[in-house]
C-alpha cells in the first residue's frame, strides 16, 4: 500500500463508532487528507440510527469520500487494517460508499453489502415482525428513545444520505 504511492482509504470500527480516513504516506508520518466519524452523522445530519452498523458505515464512508474528492483525491487503495475481510461487512459498506460518491477504491462487488442491507431494510422487516409479536420495545429501545421507528429506517437512511449529498454539492 505504501509503495503504491496512492492515498489509503482507511476504515476502522470500534464497538460504538466507525472512523473513515483518507491518508497519504509521508516519511515523517501519515497525513490525513480527509476524515469522517460516525458520530458526525448524529451531530450534523440528525442520524437517529446506530453509529457502528452497516448503514452508519456507508454514510460515514460517503462523508469521507466526498471530503476527499473536494481535496482533489480521485483514487485510494483500501486499508481495512486488522479487520477480517468478511463479505458484506461494515468495512466494505464504507468502501462501496466511496465508489458511489465517485472516489475510486478498488473492491470486488461480490463482497459489498446489498443496497437493501445498507439502507437497513432487513432491520425494518425484523422490527415489523417484532411489532406484530409485541416485542418491539425490548429490541429497539435505543432507536425508539431517539425518536426513530425502526420500521422507517430505510426512509431515514435516504433522508440522511440526501442531506450529506446536498451538503457536499452532490
Amino acid at each position: 500500500m505504501v509503495l503504491s504511492g496512492h492515498p489509503r482509504f482507511v476504515v476502522r470500527k470500534t464497538n460504538k463508532y466507525i472512523w473513515v480516513q483518507v491518508m497519504v504516506f509521508r516519511p515523517e508520518g501519515d497525513h490525513t487528507v480527509a476524515a469522517a466519524h460516525s458520530r458526525e452523522l448524529v451531530t450534523k445530519f440528525a442520524w437517529k440510527g446506530g453509529t457502528s452498523n452497516t448503514s452508519a458505515a456507508y454514510l460515514t464512508g460517503l462523508l469521507a469520500a466526498l471530503r476527499a474528492l473536494q481535496k482533489g483525491i480521485k483514487y485510494a487503495v483500501p486499508d481495512v487494517g486488522l479487520h477480517k475481510p468478511v463479505k458484506g461487512s461494515v468495512v466494505f459498506a464504507a468502501i462501496k460508499a466511496a465508489n458511489d460518491a465517485g472516489l475510486k477504491v478498488p473492491v470486488n462487488g461480490n463482497v459489498t453489502p446489498s443496497p437493501d442491507r445498507i439502507c437497513g431494510k432487513h432491520v425494518a422487516e425484523y422490527a415489523h415482525m417484532l411489532k406484530e409479536k409485541g416485542a418491539l420495545e425490548t429490541r429497539f429501545s435505543e432507536y425508539l428513545k431517539r425518536g426513530l421507528d425502526p420500521e422507517k429506517l430505510p426512509e431515514h437512511f435516504e433522508e440522511v444520505k440526501n442531506a450529506i449529498l446536498k451538503a457536499y454539492g452532490g
